[in-house]
């Protein structure tokens, strides 16, 4: 697989098509028009000038990270705490949990006779991850680019009544989109065991947001059978383990690219 082009904007190469008479761009008249190649160039430059978009970014993984890309990061930390009602979030209002342990807890209610459905959801078909009661049991399910999904299924039901429910990821270390153990745990007291092999290493999708008690946009995976979840979810926190090593702040912008584009 070849490397992701390290080539900037002034290097590109202009194509030129007569869109009246080549509606289906077929034949490049850059190098028959030089002269009306360069006139667009000129007022592309113009354009791109009088309303403010430049200098133009060239860079491509970089962007994906809003310390380097220069955007402002929403949320920081290794902690934070999110409420039901806050709606679909964006990847970047939500800490980063990629190329890193993490744990994701949630404070649930579950009526009698058992909870179905998603508790906390980020991401979509095209990638992501779920924590979700399917048949009363917890359920984490891991989407890697709609590729494979991995699921670590809880040995018995929800009980009855409010309790912590704790997904721990456990990241394999040694670069970037590597895997790790999981273990879901309810009352501290470990009810499952599993393995992810392989991680995204960019955010997902950005129409695919962090939702809790519900996954509106695509599924995570089509494995559960009802979407909003019928008992009640009171909050759910993200956490970074102290003293957790964060590969992903040691990650080359071209190792995130080279590993995002395989997906066999």
């Amino acid at each position: 697989m070849p490397d992701w082009p390290d080539r900037d904007f002034d290097e590109d190469v202009w194509e030129l098509y007569d869109t009246t008479t080549d509606w289906t761009q077929a034949r490049d008249l850059a190098a028959e028009r030089p002269d009306k190649l360069a006139e667009l160039q000129r007022l592309f430059l113009i354009e791109a000038a009088r309303n403010e978009v430049l200098p133009l970014d060239d860079r491509a993984a970089e962007r994906a990270d809003p310390d380097r890309a220069g955007r402002p990061l929403l949320a920081r930390g290794n902690r934070q705490r999110l409420y039901p009602g806050i709606g679909r979030l964006n990847a970047f209002s939500v800490i980063n949990i990629k190329n890193k342990s993490h744990h994701v807890t949630a404070e649930v209610v579950v009526p009698a006779g058992g909870s179905e459905g998603v508790i906390v959801a980020q991401g979509g078909f095209p990638g992501g991850w779920a924590i979700y009661a399917e048949q009363g049991r917890p359920v984490y399910c891991y989407n890697f680019h709609g590729i494979d999904r991995a699921h670590v299924e809880g040995t018995e039901p929800l009980p009855e009544g409010t309790h912590h429910l704790r997904m721990e990821f456990d990241y394999d270390g040694g670069g970037v989109a590597k895997g790790g153990t999981v273990r879901l745990l309810v009352d501290d007291r470990q009810v499952g065991q599993g393995r992810v092999e392989r991680t995204q290493p960019l955010p997902f999708a950005s129409d695919e947001p962090f939702e809790i008690g519900r996954d509106q946009g695509s599924q995570v995976t089509p494995d559960y059978t009802v979407n909003e979840f019928t008992g009640k979810v009171n909050w759910v926190e993200i956490t970074i383990p102290e003293g957790a090593p964060d590969y992903d702040a040691e990650i080359p912008p071209e190792e995130r690219m080279r590993a995002a584009r395989i997906v066999e």
